[in-house]
């Protein structure tokens, strides 16, 4: 127990690139591929009293309540 710090060579046999990558991609596509009830949480959350009914009667209710009625003519 000498040395509390490792080469550069040895750091890197610990993390393999291609785990990273791929976990990183994965994310990505996470990210792009939402579930509707979690845009709709988004959506609800960045509305100031919408985030507040839903604190007292849960998201989806707040969603509706805010956003469920919009009817385009």
């Amino acid at each position: 127990f000498s040395d509390p710090f490792i080469n550069r060579q040895r750091a890197n046999g610990f993390i393999q690139a291609d785990r990273r990558l791929e976990a990183i991609s994965q994310e990505r596509i996470r990210e792009r591929n939402k579930a509707p009830q979690e845009r709709q949480r988004e959506i609800c959350e960045d509305y100031y009293p919408c985030e507040l009914y839903a604190f007292r009667h849960g998201y989806a209710a707040a969603y509706r309540h805010y956003f469920g009625r919009r009817r385009t003519k």
